[in-house]
């Protein structure tokens, strides 16, 4: 299946990464390459990495960005492994780093990777095919302790011990394989009313287990903290987010960034902890009435931004 993503606030993430023409960016998700591509348009002499865990964004964006100025250097790897990466292609500096994070359309949409339950397919979820841990293991093999564990944490399940319960129970009898099955029991173990109207009932399993699968909140964590070190002075950090719980971290990474004072409030500071980065936005940017519905999917998507100061601290917006 062909690897086709339309990328999410495309035109303010290169408006934000002001994009230096011989600078260096790297896009960590690199996925059909629609924002790798309208980086590349931008540079002259400058680099640009792209990475993916995912063996067909590898594929297509390589072809994607082919006959670029630009150096293109692209990277089938987690971008968790930013530094190691990075390290490998000797760059130890970057101007700019942009991150769409969650899962892709097109891996929503080719119903053989088992990320949708609007489509049935054997319970896989991977990003990258070369990973041990797959979804029919989770559903599988945890008890019922991790199952509720995820669901409420990773999916903010509210109904998360009922359906785990439900998971157990059919699983004795036999293993769960598919997607569809994992609906029905989903769908089974939640009250009547909880399924009228609002989202599909499996959304929020379907996203924890996902999440679980492909350690995707451990990887944003430790990347964030691996980037700011890489981040050049006045470079910046764009990330694109589509969940509460994406964009908790990069909020909370950002603010510690920008207010590293670990003072008493109304006390004065004798830290002497200096901000690293200046906010770009006061609020997230957002799609705008036309973006979402000619592409309903970037309808929940937030755009934060930082700039690694070089010498003003003081937070302003741009």
């Amino acid at each position: 299946m062909e690897f086709r993503h339309t990328p999410v606030l495309s035109k303010e993430s290169i408006f934000y990464l002001k994009i230096n023409p011989d600078g260096i960016y790297v896009d960590c998700t690199l996925g059909g390459g629609g924002h790798a591509r309208a980086i590349a348009e931008c540079l002259g002499n400058g680099t640009l990495i792209g990475i993916d865990q995912d063996l067909a964004a590898i594929e297509t964006a390589s072809a994607t960005l082919s006959g670029f100025k630009c150096k293109t250097i692209i990277i089938r790897d987690n971008f968790s492994n930013i530094s190691e990466i990075l390290a490998k292609v000797n760059i130890a500096k970057v101007d700019g780093f942009l991150l769409d994070l969650g899962v892709s359309s097109n891996q929503l949409d080719n119903a053989e990777r088992g990320f949708s339950y609007m489509q049935n397919a054997d319970l896989d979820m991977r990003m990258d095919d070369r990973n041990k841990l797959t979804a029919f293991q989770i559903v599988n093999t945890y008890d019922e302790k991790q199952l509720t564990k995820i669901f409420f944490e990773y999916g903010e399940e509210r109904f998360s011990k009922r359906i785990s319960k439900a998971i157990i129970k059919a699983r004795s009898q036999r293993p769960l394989r598919t997607t569809f099955e994992l609906t029905d029991i989903i769908k089974s173990s939640m009250p009547r009313q909880s399924k009228e109207g609002g989202s599909h009932p499996a959304k929020r399993v379907f996203q924890a287990i996902r999440i679980e699968v492909n350690g995707e909140l451990a990887a944003l964590s430790n990347a964030l903290s691996e980037m700011i070190g890489l981040l050049a002075p006045g470079g910046r950090i764009c990330v694109i987010s589509y969940h509460s719980l994406e964009d908790r971290i990069v909020k909370q990474s950002f603010k510690s960034w920008c207010n590293p004072c670990t003072c008493p409030p109304r006390y004065p500071c004798i830290c002497e902890l200096e901000p690293m980065v200046r906010s770009i936005s006061k609020k997230p940017i957002t799609p705008g009435t036309h973006e979402v519905e000619y592409n309903h999917r970037s309808r929940s998507a937030k755009l934060r931004v930082i700039e690694k100061l070089v010498a003003d601290n003081q937070d302003e917006e741009v």
